[in-house]
């Protein structure tokens, strides 16, 4: 007999499990909801920082081939891991690639109004800067 079949004949010659939810019938006279208000969701942090200093923004295209690459400068206050999980952080929301030189980001691209947003959202005042 091939293993199929004795499949199918073991299944047909099991007993029925018994229904594991049954308990669950006894609780159908529970009042719906809950008795208190949720708490409202906070972040871990508590309140966000949200003075995290000024950083420019700036486009540049010089040496680069011609292709444009978006590069943020001028962090205070802020380390290399950091830097590099906002960088990488970017190039996930983006789908670019982009790197952490001299203590700037640089990511392909202009992707100036996206960048902005990011920083805003981690704490920064992005400012627009050069041409």
């Amino acid at each position: 007999m091939s293993w199929r079949k004795d499949k199918a004949r073991r299944l047909l010659e099991e007993p029925e499990m018994p229904n594991v939810f049954n308990a669950l019938d006894a609780l159908s006279n529970l009042p719906s909801g809950s008795e208190g208000e949720l708490p409202l969701k906070t972040s871990k942090r508590g309140q966000k920082n949200t003075n995290r200093g000024r950083v420019d923004i700036i486009r540049q295209t010089a040496h680069r081939g011609g292709k444009a690459v978006t590069v943020v400068k001028n962090f205070t206050g802020i380390g290399l891991p950091e830097k590099k999980e906002l960088a990488k952080k970017m190039q996930k929301a983006f789908g670019v690639g982009g790197t952490v030189k001299d203590g700037c980001i640089e990511i392909q691209g202009d992707k100036r109004e996206e960048v902005k947003g990011i920083l805003e959202e981690a704490g920064f005042n992005p400012v627009f800067a050069g041409g």
